[in-house]
């Protein structure tokens, strides 16, 4: 049975402090057991815990580890759901192996992020990322960008570091993802995923992107970065 995690500033250290030590304490992690700290960027400890409450979390440390993110590395570009689905394609797109989101305010997206409520989405899709990841028991915790609208995202992608990495899952797509030369890519990908009323011809031709389909069927939103992740995982040394 997998440790279960914990956000911990120094995982060396052997501590817990604030809400995640409150967490284990509510978890009822007793003296004794076996937990994994891990900082979120790699690093990882599995620990002995030696003392609890719920103002800190002393523990032995047995090992210490540092996880090398899998190459290539894969960003998703997320158009953003509507309500809970916001939540469920992070999480999907964590247990995917995401190692970035970007919320995407496409031309088709219906929910839309007052300038005023940005920071607050922003906030809620870093704390499911961080949740999913210790739920995965994950050791690198994917990184959640500012929200992009389309013109932002493609002045992005034409950027010479990024040119030609990026690949947009879209319905009408001829090229099927098992067909791309993903060592052409380099060791960074773009994954775009569109709104649930799809990608418009002229946003497609904006972004400039390679468009390919994962199958005969039609992905939901929240879904798809995740199908498009376990297919790409399958195809490169990811997996």
């Amino acid at each position: 049975m997998s440790l279960p995690y914990f956000l911990a500033d120094d995982p060396a250290a052997g501590t817990l402090a604030g809400a995640e030590a409150k967490h284990a304490h509510v978890k009822r992690i007793q003296p004794g057991e076996r937990i994994m700290l891990f900082d979120g960027h790699g690093t990882t400890a599995e620990a002995t815990v030696t003392r609890i409450d719920a103002r800190g979390v002393e523990c032995d440390v047995d090992k210490l580890e540092r996880i090398p993110q899998p190459t290539p590395r894969v960003t998703v570009v997320q158009a953003v759901p509507k309500g809970e689905r916001a939540e469920l394609a992070v999480d999907l797109a964590v247990q995917g192996g995401a190692e970035g989101i970007v919320p995407w305010i496409s031309h088709r997206t219906i929910a839309r992020w007052p300038a005023n409520k940005q920071a607050k989405q922003v906030d809620k899709w870093r704390a499911q990322a961080l949740a999913s990841a210790k739920q995965a028991r994950r050791a690198w915790v994917p990184e959640v960008a500012e929200p992009v609208t389309t013109n932002q995202l493609a002045a992005f992608l034409r950027e010479p570091r990024n040119e030609a990495h990026a690949l947009v899952l879209h319905e009408d797509a001829t090229d099927a993802i098992r067909d791309v030369d993903f060592g052409a890519l380099g060791e960074d990908i773009w994954l775009i995923v569109g709104p649930e009323g799809g990608i418009g011809a002229d946003e497609l031709e904006a972004l400039g992107a390679h468009p390919v389909k994962l199958g005969p069927e039609v992905l939901r939103t929240a879904s798809a970065a995740f199908a498009g992740l376990c297919a790409i995982g399958a195809l490169t040394s990811r997996w």
